[in-house]
């Protein structure tokens, strides 16, 4: 494969195809909701029911894989992520009513639940820290990719085959083909065989730069309870567990908030990735600018927290979408909350790189997923609710207020203070 000095990005290139991948799987079942919810007259509580399966699984493994992956590996651990999920959803071909349906999208929800830890974990073990910006813009706009491309491809096959099941199945092969590409490219920059010395050297030295004026970082290994102790771990968590409800109540319910809105599926597939084409172009912005940023002399931290402070105003933006009903301005709202959102995200997913040594990324990602997750199952079942029993009007202005709230808290905890050069964080 790649040579010379760019191996990095085509590592970072499997890593976006991964996360396409995985969206693309759990996005299967919402782009099929209104047609499954007729076949099964399921309400808007009963789809609830389904996506909190999956948050639940997401939330509960999300912290075990990060641990997990900081032990076994950041290869062999995505590998495992990647076969069962794949496993998950082609099984889902076989599902027969409200309770299997759970249960497979349970399954689901274990094996993708590694995906962020892993992948972050991956950045920080090739990327320096002037480029993690953008290396975690590009698989994590995998998430937006596969979410703008999913509503085609299902509603394709769906048509095709005249059912959904045949849907589950074909998507899922994608997950196999990836796995295969992994085994073959991905080894750590220390003992990968195709790597360039200078890239090697380059790469190496930028963490032996990042510890530096650190307690020696590889000799200390602090336990899940003394990284809870620490503010900045409390920023990560909580930074994501108010901020990603918001994404997930786009690719879980947008579809459904359209029809509400009296919008037929198939005539709105132009608008219904616009968010997503938006999210995309937000991964690559927030990692773009802190890198800006970073370049010109500013700190890690503050290039960081401008970032999250600057979009996490964007986000106010669904607040007057609750009062629409214009589709074209509905979308353009949607555009600029996603896009926001997506620099936010970006910037949240990356800050673990820059607070805790290699040894440690993957577990305060998985914590922070973790959290994600929790708050994702709490708003699901709000969303269902609220949605059966009034509207999506007061879940639009949860979806703006929350997040800026989880910006004020991002400012305010991550920050340096006496844990600082302990050995279980970073200064930025």
């Amino acid at each position: 494969m790649k040579s010379g000095g760019s191996l990095r990005w085509w590592i970072g290139t499997l890593l976006l195809l991964s996360t396409i991948i995985n969206y693309m799987d759990r996005q299967t079942l919402s782009v099929l909701a209104p047609y499954l919810k007729t076949e099964f007259s399921w309400s808007n509580s009963d789809f609830s029911l389904l996506i909190i399966a999956f948050r639940i699984a997401y939330a509960v493994i999300q912290a075990l894989a990060g641990r997990l992956i900081d032990r076994i590996g950041t290869r062999l651990g995505l590998t495992l992520a990647v076969l069962w999920y794949s496993c998950a959803a082609a099984l889902t071909s076989l599902a027969t009513g409200l309770k299997s349906f759970c249960l497979f999208r349970f399954l689901l929800g274990t094996g993708e639940a590694a995906n962020w830890p892993g992948a972050t974990k991956a950045v920080s073990e090739w990327f320096p820290r002037q480029e993690r910006g953008w290396a975690v813009a590009l698989f994590d706009s995998g998430s937006s990719v596969g979410g703008a491309i999913a509503p085609f491809l299902v509603l394709w096959i769906y048509h095709s085959f005249g059912s959904w099941r045949p849907v589950f199945v074909l998507i899922s092969l994608l997950g196999f083909v990836w796995v295969v590409l992994w085994r073959l490219n991905y080894y750590p920059p220390q003992t990968h065989p195709r790597i360039s010395p200078g890239e090697r050297e380059m790469i190496l030295r930028d963490q032996q730069e990042s510890d530096s004026a650190e307690v020696p970082a590889r000799s200390i290994r602090p336990s899940v309870a003394q990284l809870v102790r620490v503010p900045q771990t409390w920023g990560v968590v909580l930074g994501r567990s108010l901020t990603d409800p918001v994404w997930f109540f786009v690719t879980d319910w947008f579809a459904i908030y359209l029809v509400s809105k009296g919008f037929k599926l198939e005539d709105s597939l132009m608008g219904f990735w616009v968010p997503f084409l938006s999210a995309d172009l937000g991964n690559f912005f927030g990692g773009g600018l802190s890198s800006w940023l970073i370049k010109r002399g500013w700190s890690v931290g503050s290039s960081r927290k401008f970032v999250i402070f600057i979009c996490g105003l964007g986000m106010l933006g669904m607040v007057p979408a609750a009062f629409l009903s214009n589709f074209t301005l509905l979308v353009v709202l949607f555009a600029v909350s996603t896009f926001s959102y997506a620099a936010w995200s970006t910037m949240a997913i990356v800050l673990p790189s820059d607070l805790y040594p290699t040894h440690t990324v993957a577990t305060v990602s998985g914590m922070s997923g973790a959290g994600a997750g929790i708050g994702t199952v709490v708003s699901t079942y709000a969303i269902g609710r609220i949605a059966d029993r009034y509207s999506f009007a007061p879940i639009l202005v949860g979806a703006s207020v929350v997040p800026f709230i989880a910006t004020l808290l991002v400012l305010v905890l991550v920050r340096n203070n006496r844990h600082t050069g302990n050995g279980w964080v970073r200064r930025i």
